[in-house]
């Protein structure tokens, strides 16, 4: 049994059999990736409507998210979008170890008459004229994950790296990221303004249907990204935790991977 699963389950036990009363007075505060919004949004629904406790989950920025952790922010549950950020809380001895709880590939959506496909996708996002958005890297796994493909596309065409690096405009998932209108998905505006081409990011959605406006490319298997998400339970005084364990769990039960599936992510 995973370390995750054993510590859990065993802080539960410890904590006994919790009445649904009792646990209806909890609450648990989720930190969670931008990505994960479409699924996480339901999922705390679905735990709050079986258990009766209030679930506060906070999107943005794995790695800014990390920050405000680090910093003292109170959270129960850290989501990352990748395992670098909640095994360095693990480390730090404020959270439990880590455990991969979904996973997500790296896709490029692109505006429709660039015509992207696998065989070309690589062509294209070399040529000089098209322009590609990404996510911030350090602050947010998916600026990571873009830097990696452009390391692998460097191990295929020698200076392909560099070029793409020096193109790549970093959009979104920074501190000082431009400015979208209320309500918009910023890398669907980015591209509907014709800032950019292409845009790097996830194969996942935060909706359950296809759009259509703009076509989503899986990379080509030499290219192919697999983004592990780690999920972690931070440490708080005995007693209160009993509710962020049970969410934390709950994450990983058959019927919260087909939600997260549903949303384009892989389940365990």
């Amino acid at each position: 049994m995973p370390t995750f699963f054993r510590r859990t389950l065993l802080a539960l036990a410890m904590l006994g059999a919790t009445a649904n009363a009792a646990l209806a007075q909890d609450s648990v505060k989720v930190f969670a990736a931008g990505s994960l919004a479409g699924p996480l949004t339901v999922l705390a629904k679905q735990f709050s409507a079986s258990t009766g406790a209030t679930v506060d989950v906070v999107f943005g920025p794995s790695g800014l998210l990390l920050e405000r952790i680090e910093q003292g922010e109170n959270a129960d549950v850290f989501a990352s979008a990748n395992m670098a950020h909640p095994q360095q809380l693990a480390r730090e001895g404020k959270a439990l170890p880590a455990r991969v709880f979904t996973r997500n590939s790296v896709c490029v959506l692109s505006r429709p008459e660039l015509q992207l496909n696998p065989q070309n996708l690589l062509d294209k996002l070399l040529d000089p004229g098209v322009r590609i958005g990404t996510s911030t890297p350090q602050a947010d796994p998916g600026g990571d994950y873009a830097w990696l493909l452009f390391a692998k596309a460097g191990e295929i065409r020698p200076g392909a790296k560099e070029l793409l690096e020096a193109k790549a405009q970093q959009l979104v998932g920074g501190r000082h990221s431009p400015a979208v209108p209320a309500g918009r998905d910023p890398v669907k505006y980015f591209l509907e303004q014709k800032q950019v081409d292409a845009f790097i990011g996830y194969c996942s959605s935060r909706q359950t249907v296809a759009d259509t406006a703009f076509p989503k490319v899986a990379l080509p298997s030499e290219l192919a990204i697999t983004a592990d998400f780690g999920l972690t339970v931070l440490n708080r005084h005995a007693g209160s935790h009993d509710a962020a364990y049970r969410f934390a769990l709950f994450l990983l039960t058959p019927e919260a991977q087909q939600t997260l599936a549903a949303y384009g992510f892989s389940p365990l």
